[in-house]
C-alpha cells in the first residue's frame, strides 16, 4: 500500500484547551486529532499542524498533514472526524496533497484577528472568545500606529519569550484595526509570527488608544528591541488565527 500525505482544514474554540500543540499532562487539540483519526483509520496517526497556538487561543481556519497507508477517501475524513470530535473541533475540507507537501513548513504566511468587545457591559455570549474593554477605544489612534508596525522590523520588543536565540525579523503586511459595533478587531497579517507577538501588538495598541503610548513612539520602541516598551500581552482569548497562505 502507497503511503499518502493528506491535507486537513480544521476551525476550532480552543477556550477547553491548553494550545493546539500536543501535551503529555493536558489536552491539546493535536491530542484529541490524533486520537480521533487513529480511531478513523485504526492505526497511530501523528500530524503536523501548521502553527501552535497557545491556551485559550482560537482558529477560524488551521491546516495539519498526516502521513497514512489506508485508503479512505477525503469525502469520509471529513465525514467520520466530524462525527467522532467534540462540538468545538470541526473539519472543514480535507485532500491529498504532494508528498513534499507540510503543513508547517510549505506555509507562506498567516493571518491573525484579535477581537475585543468594546463596551460598557460585558456578553455571557463572547465569553472567552473576545477581550471585553469597557473603555471607548480610539480606532483611529490604534491605526495610526498599526502603520509603524506594517514592515520588515526586527520585532524582539513584541516576542514574549525570554533568551529568545532565533531570528526576530518578520515582515508584517498588514496591521489594521477595525470597528464592527461592539467589536473592535485587529488584522494582523505577516510571514511568520514570534511568540506572544500578536496579542503584545493588542496590548500595545490599546496602550495607544489609553494615551499610555503616542502611535509615533512604536518606530523607537520596535528599534530598541524592548519588550518593557510594549504594552501588556493581551488575554488570549480574543486571539483567532483566522487565514494561512500556501503557494
Amino acid at each position: 500500500m502507497s503511503v499518502r500525505n493528506i491535507k486537513v482544514k480544521i476551525a476550532y474554540n480552543g477556550a477547553a484547551y491548553h494550545g493546539f500543540q500536543r501535551q503529555e499532562n493536558a489536552l491539546s487539540v493535536q491530542n484529541v486529532l490524533e486520537d480521533r483519526l487513529s480511531r478513523l483509520t485504526a492505526s497511530e496517526v501523528k500530524i503536523n499542524g501548521c502553527s501552535r497556538t497557545d491556551t485559550g487561543v482560537h482558529a477560524n481556519e488551521y491546516f495539519f498533514s498526516f502521513l497514512t497507508e489506508h485508503s479512505i477517501p477525503c469525502n469520509n475524513i471529513i465525514r467520520g472526524m466530524n462525527s467522532l470530535l467534540p462540538n468545538d473541533i470541526a473539519v472543514l475540507d480535507c485532500e491529498e496533497v504532494s508528498a513534499d507537501f507540510h503543513a508547517r513548513y510549505s506555509c507562506r504566511g498567516k493571518e491573525y484577528i484579535y477581537k475585543i468587545l468594546n463596551r460598557s457591559v460585558r456578553d455571557p455570549f463572547l465569553d472567552e472568545l473576545a477581550l471585553h474593554y469597557p473603555y471607548e477605544l480610539d480606532v483611529d489612534k490604534m491605526n495610526r500606529a498599526g502603520k509603524y508596525i506594517e514592515g520588515t522590523h526586527d520585532f524582539l520588543s513584541f516576542c514574549g519569550a525570554l533568551g529568545v536565540k532565533e531570528n526576530t525579523v518578520r515582515t508584517v503586511s498588514l496591521c489594521e484595526v477595525k470597528r464592527e459595533g461592539d467589536l473592535v478587531i485587529l488584522t494582523v497579517r505577516g510571514d511568520g509570527f514570534l511568540y506572544n507577538m500578536v496579542r503584545i501588538i493588542a496590548g500595545t495598541l490599546i496602550y495607544v488608544s489609553e494615551g499610555r503610548i503616542s502611535p509615533e513612539d512604536i518606530p523607537k520602541i520596535i528599534e530598541s528591541r524592548d519588550r518593557e516598551l510594549a504594552g501588556v500581552t493581551a488575554k488570549p482569548c480574543g486571539l483567532y488565527l483566522n487565514r494561512v497562505f500556501y503557494d
